[in-house]
């Protein structure tokens, strides 16, 4: 009788016995859509020639065993599968190895077992579905002959703890040995590897629980294998490849003495323990074992020293010859909060109060700060790390400043009143947006103003108290959507009926996307006698704001201020607009379709869908960057933008921090997006309301919607008058037709981690994770609408558009969204949100229809080949 083998054996063309005497298992990761961009763009062009040299070259690097995925959401994940396990095949140099079939869906597991040959991989299966799919799915996999990654999940989630990770690790090993009778030596376990170094506190045992796991699992769980992702590990360090090779390598040192067998991993970029720059591989070692609290801290403050070739750079620290006052001013210019607390320190140590150093060095660098921001030899996000910087050094002498308040207090002192000019902003009542307005709150911050930044959705009631309760030299409001300006309005007439405010004539300042100087000159500003004026952007406020306050300036400024406001005024009322039709003539003159040679193309499906959990690293290829620069007060066309003569250094420097944290929102899940769509049966009454239908009875209405029809005088062109256009042009009077609906957000559950930003005196992390769920969720609606068109309604299935193209949208279709041009009205969101149930997904409506969270979007979607936007215009609606 001959004894069961008890090691695992593998086998592409040639066999792989993982026993004790084997080294750690390399599995190459760069042949996965998921981990290589590379490789994505070549599958998603059908390049699978090139596809195959990256295999190829990880074989040639030293992976013993290569992972193939092909779960992207823009492919037909069976069929490229299939297909590229079929080439490899062909190819001895590459088949030679056993093959690692990765993929979140059974179908195309199962798939890449028919065709795959020798002894494979399946990565992965788990509890995650419960014990039949688990028990069914393991059956399978022993019937093709396979082993199986089992991952460390079940029905409650992944195990992050070292509890979790042995309790899911034993029942997963009982089902499989007990009860399936699958064998043990085919099993190989993946606890989960997640990112340490990430500041969250939580995360800081990561690495330890997965090292301690797969000791226990060795100890406990005889002749099964232990396996991982070990890129995971470093995600916090993404763009600093010399670091990020330094954490794998210490990891795997300690993990594989713990007994891990294999790692998904980049088979060319692994470093050599005993060869790691001494100081590095201790700070890194610091992180991964959890040695010690501030051990994130003390391995950033030397991160950037081994950018590049990975060879530690000596900082140069002539700066820190200087005196003090210019050792602050140096850390503020320049963003460097790892000497901040040591040279207040010195600074306070120095002064006869600790306001003073405040009111002196610190000041002084903020100034030479707002000199070179004005000068434009500083750009927006260097701006805001100079605050972060300016904001610990006043944390560290808080403590310092209420000791002596409370000493001068007890010793009877009245201390004076700071003269330091004091702002109250806020976003105004309905509306949830504040990436600007929080710029300007730095901004003003920078330049020694005491701003008092009251959130969003705030009433007029409370900012006004607000205002009186600080004693505020200045009212910055702030808004995005166009019921925020009549908002706006109510705020400087409540500010004219209070005697406080009118007599004091303090200045009201408005900002916003729907804002502007006509609208502030001629709708806002005549409800106050005090100053109302329009700021464009951030970097103007501190001009305005030094103009309005100081006594040399104040008179002159506003002298030809309200002469410019009285001169927009002027021309508003003498202008010579078109010329307004009666609702009759512009229907009479309404696009002319002849329904009877177009046939309305029917949805796959009718009625409401969801995607309860959108994976936002599918979003990132559809992001248009222009707004994300705009953001910034960076001017420019992305991507030229990134090599421009004058921003571009800085307009790439935020370009790649962008990316790193998109790179952390979608492997450790910042942020949820959800959505919820739509298509429904819908016809047109009366030429200008589209009626919606529940289902193809046409019996059973929705919704009633009139989006406005144009109605001003049209050129004529050959003869023929341009229409006056309506959304309602697009759907049938009679017979099938069909409208779709959306609302989709990238803005849940983002309210824990901005708080640590804020905790963390982080202002350009909550800035640009506020700017990059903005662009997600925009990037979301691009997406959805592309699946739409290809997909779920169909229209135009083989539709083959770069991003670029997308963006220009120079595709069929449209999808309006309420309260732009095409619909201005924002009420029908009310019906849109009531028909998707929009709020089962986490978004809901202000009283001023704004949308929540504010990284949202909702619209319609239409299909009629001749579909476009236009503006309808606000003067006139037919009803």
């Amino acid at each position: 009788m001959t004894t069961q083998h008890r090691n695992l054996r593998l086998s592409g063309l040639e066999p792989f016995v993982v026993d004790d005497a084997s080294l750690f298992v390399n599995v190459g990761e760069r042949t996965n859509v998921t981990g290589s961009k590379a490789f994505a763009r070549m599958i998603l062009n059908s390049q699978f020639d090139e596809a195959l040299s990256v295999a190829r070259q990880q074989v040639e690097n030293g992976a013993q065993v290569i992972d193939i995925n092909m779960d992207e959401a823009m492919l037909d994940s069976k069929a490229a599968m299939v297909r590229f396990l079929n080439l490899i095949a062909s190819e001895p140099d590459i088949s030679r190895v056993p093959i690692m079939i990765d993929s979140s869906k059974w179908e195309v597991i199962e798939a890449g077992l028919q065709c795959v040959q020798g002894k494979a991989i399946v990565n992965s299966i788990s509890l995650k579905e419960g014990e039949v799919a688990f028990i069914e799915h393991a059956k399978k996999i022993m019937r093709y002959g396979a082993a199986t990654v089992v991952m460390a999940f079940d029905e409650d989630g992944q195990a992050d703890t070292l509890a979790r990770k042995i309790e899911i690790c034993q029942r997963s090993y009982d089902i499989l040995v007990h009860t399936v009778g699958f064998p043990a030596d085919d099993i190989i376990f993946d606890p989960n590897i997640f990112a340490v170094a990430t500041g969250i506190e939580e995360h800081n045992n990561y690495a330890v629980d997965f090292i301690e796991a797969t000791r226990w699992i060795k100890e406990n769980l005889p002749f099964a294998l232990v396996s991982g992702g070990v890129s995971n590990v470093s995600f916090s360090f993404r763009g600093n490849e010399p670091v990020r090779e330094a954490i794998h390598t210490v990891f795997l040192y300690h993990a594989v003495a713990a007994g891990m067998d294999m790692g998904i991993v980049n088979a060319g970029q692994l470093g050599v323990y005993a060869n790691l720059d001494p100081l590095l591989r201790e700070r890194v070692e610091d992180v991964i074992l959890n040695r010690r609290a501030d051990a994130t801290d003390r391995l950033l403050e030397i991160a950037d020293q081994f950018k590049g070739d990975g060879i530690k750079k000596e900082e140069n620290l002539v700066w820190r010859e200087q005196g003090v006052n210019a050792r602050l001013t140096h850390a503020l210019v320049n963003g460097i909060t790892a000497f901040i607390d040591v040279d207040t320190e010195e600074a306070r140590l120095n002064a006869a109060r600790p306001i003073e150093v405040i009111e002196g060095p610190l000041m002084d660098g903020m100034n030479v700060v707002g000199d070179l921001f004005g000068a434009g030899k500083m750009f927006l996000p260097q701006v805001v790390k100079s605050a972060r910087v300016m904001k610990q050094a006043v944390a560290h002498l808080i403590p310092f400043i209420e000791e002596e308040k409370a000493a001068r207090k007890a010793a009877g002192f009245k201390d004076a009143e700071s003269s330091q000019a004091k702002m109250v902003i806020a976003t105004v009542k309905g509306d949830v947006h504040d990436i600007g307005k929080n710029i300007v709150t730095v901004v003003m911050q920078c330049n020694n103003y005491d701003v008092e930044n009251m959130g969003v959705m705030v009433p007029c009631a409370q900012i006004l108290a607000k205002a009186k309760e600080v004693n505020a030299d200045v009212i910055g409001l702030s808004g995005l959507i166009t019921p925020s300006l009549e908002e706006m309005a109510h705020v400087a007439s409540e500010m004219q009926r209070d005697d406080y405010f009118r007599e004091r004539k303090i200045p009201l300042l408005i900002g916003g996307a729907t804002t502007s100087r006509v609208h502030t000159a001629v709708k806002i500003a005549p409800n106050y006698d005090g100053p109302v004026v329009w700021v464009a952007d951030a970097s103007r406020s501190v001009t305005v704001l030094q103009q309005l306050l100081s006594p040399q300036t104040r008179d002159a400024f506003l002298a030809e201020h309200h002469a410019e406001y009285e001169r927009v005024r002027r021309q508003h009322a003498n202008k010579k607009g078109q010329v307004q039709i009666s609702p009759e003539a512009a229907r009479a003159n309404k696009l002319q379709t002849d329904w009877t040679r177009y046939t309305p193309p029917a949805p796959k499906v009718l009625g409401k869908q969801l995607i309860e959990d959108m994976d936002v690293s599918v979003l990132i290829d559809y992001i248009d960057w222009a707004p994300f620069f705009q953001v910034w007060d960076l001017a420019g066309h992305f991507p030229a933008i990134l090599d421009d003569a004058v921003v571009g250094a800085e307009a790439r420097r935020v370009y790649n921090d962008a990316q790193d944290m998109l790179q952390k929102i979608a492997r450790e899940k910042w942020l949820t997006a959800k959505g919820a769509y739509g298509f429904y049966p819908a016809n047109t009454e009366d030429d200008d309301t589209i009626v919606v239908f529940s289902d193809e009875t046409r019996k059973t209405e929705l919704l009633r919607w009139n989006p406005g029809r144009q109605l001003t005088e049209k050129p004529v062109i050959d003869g023929k008058a341009h229409p006056n256009q309506s959304l309602a042009d697009y759907v049938a009077p009679t017979g099938r037709d069909y409208i779709g609906m959306f609302a989709v957000t990238a803005g849940l559950d983002m309210e824990e981690r901005l708080a640590a930003m804020d905790a963390a005196f982080d202002d350009y992390g909550s800035i640009m994770f506020k700017a990059l769920a903005d662009r997600l969720v925009e990037a979301f609606a691009e997406y959805l609408h592309e699946k739409i068109r290809k997909d779920d309604w169909g229209y135009a299935p083989d539709e083959a558009l770069s991003t670029h193209e997308l963006i220009k949208e120079q595709y069929r279709g449209i999808r309006p969204a309420p309260g732009y041009p095409a619909c201005p009205k924002h009420e029908v969101k009310t019906d849109l949100f009531r028909v998707l149930d929009a709020e089962s997904i986490g978004m809901r409506l202000t009283e001023s229809l704004a949308m929540w969270p504010a990284s949202s979007i909702s619209g319609f979607y239409f299909a009629h080949p001749e579909s476009h936007y236009f503006n309808v215009g606000g003067s006139m609606w037919s009803n």
